[in-house]
């Protein structure tokens, strides 16, 4: 199977809804977990699958993306797999931007029609959620049902139906019916799943539709012929168009699922891993999760209180209060500080001695929280400087959206840029 299966991993657009934590990275390349970044998450699935042969088509904000895939993902060469980060390119007989994910994929079908493999099937992934799947079973059915593309699909409540691409089956699992985000307010009543294929899979009454993934697997002679057209993304113009005229297959996954879509669903999906029972399983070993190796050291704690919370490696953190709160690799948390539904990015590096004297005479804080800050319902991107007995969040009002220079409030959600520096007393 896996010598048959190419893999192609869309690095997403702009990101503007992640924005500011896609002011200097793409979405792919944005942390989560205290120590990974949402890239690792298809790329993890690849691995588990056996899937070794895996493509990252990039654009915007790409530099960081593409270090962190070139130094974590190295494979053996007895394995015969790679993973290669394709940038947009200009050449002589195109100069444009990808217009959409299927021209994304068009103008890089020389790259994957050239290679001396020869492959029989595309799997079409997103770079930005937040699952696991196994795509061997995946493409097992996807070769019984005889299909010419089949899609991932999950049930959903009608709240979230209006954000994704909704579909209808019939009683063999084929798709008679694609709408691509149908709105809040649209009547959809006719797209919800029969009774019949409810009973059979045990899905929740709550669940009333099916739901999109944004997960293709595609005959390779089927995508190709496909991608000739002036057709430029997938869930706004292939897909629907192929409904009645393929055979459209689905793979029902009722296991988590997210897209990482908003600064809300970011700053919920990281803290609900912090929680005694999470949504999302890290600690499965039989599926495990990779990422660049660091090789810091293990975390220190001294005096804290600490609760439905995770720290990540190299963090020092002394005398703090710590409650439903996820902290990155390299924090610093000094003294008397108190954080509660915080997401902490960490840092990059640690300060020498003599930097930190700098910092004095420049009056700016050290990276990290200060002692004495209290800190609630906020994200703390890498390399914040928090000064001492900063006050962030903590009444509890319903912010308005906007831009504030160091900080951004989006949804409601305060969130501090990269390299932000708020001095001593500062209150938000």
């Amino acid at each position: 199977m896996e010598n048959e299966v190419l893999s192609i991993i869309l690095g997403g657009g702009q990101g503007t809804r992640l924005f500011p934590l896609t002011e200097q990275r793409s979405k792919p390349a944005v942390q989560f977990g205290g120590k990974y970044r949402l890239i690792d998450v298809p790329i993890s699935n690849c691995i588990n699958s056996d899937l070794r042969r895996i493509f990252i088509l990039t654009q915007f904000n790409s530099a960081s993306l593409n270090f962190h895939i070139s130094s974590t993902y190295q494979l053996d060469t007895f394995s015969g797999g790679f993973i290669y980060t394709l940038s947009a390119e200009q050449r002589p007989d195109r100069t444009e931007w990808y217009r959409g994910t299927a021209d994304a994929v068009r103008k890089n079908l020389y790259h994957f029609t050239t290679s001396a493999e020869n492959y029989k099937y595309y799997l079409i992934l997103s770079g930005d959620q937040l699952y696991r799947m196994n795509f061997r079973k995946f493409h097992n059915e996807h070769l019984k049902s005889g299909a010419e593309l089949s899609l991932g699909i999950l049930p959903v409540s009608r709240e979230r139906a209006g954000d994704l691409g909704i579909l209808q089956i019939d009683e063999k699992g084929f798709i008679t019916k694609f709408v691509e985000k149908p709105g809040a307010t649209a009547d959809i009543s006719e797209l919800k799943i029969p009774d019949a294929y409810r009973k059979a899979h045990n899905i929740p009454a709550e669940k009333e539709y099916l739901a999109s993934m944004g997960i293709y697997f595609f005959n390779r002679d089927t995508l190709e012929e496909l991608l000739a057209s002036d057709k430029d993304d997938f869930g706004h113009d292939i897909i629907p168009n192929c409904i009645g005229k393929l055979k459209v297959s689905s793979y029902l996954h009722q296991d988590y699922w997210e897209d990482i879509g908003t600064i809300k669903s970011f700053y919920e999906a990281n803290l609900d891993l912090a929680s005694p029972v999470p949504a999302f399983n890290m600690y499965d070993a039989g599926s495990p999760l990779y990422t660049r190796r660091l090789d810091l050291p293990p975390s220190k704690i001294n005096q804290c209180t600490i609760n439905n919370s995770i720290t990540s490696e190299g963090s020092i953190i002394s005398g703090a209060f710590i409650q439903n709160s996820l902290i990155g690799i390299r924090t610093i948390i000094r003294e008397g500080a108190s954080l509660e539904g915080v997401l902490c990015m960490g840092a990059d590096f640690y300060e020498t001695a003599k930097q930190i004297e700098q910092n004095a005479k420049e009056g700016i804080p050290n990276v990290g929280i200060g002692s004495g800050s209290i800190i609630k319902g906020t994200i703390i991107d890498k390399n914040a400087r928090i000064g001492r007995n900063c006050r962030i969040g903590i009444d509890q009002l319903k912010r308005k959206d906007g831009d504030y220079s160091q900080y951004m409030i989006r949804d409601g959600i305060i969130v501090l840029r990269k390299n932000a520096v708020l001095k001593d007393g500062t209150s938000i």
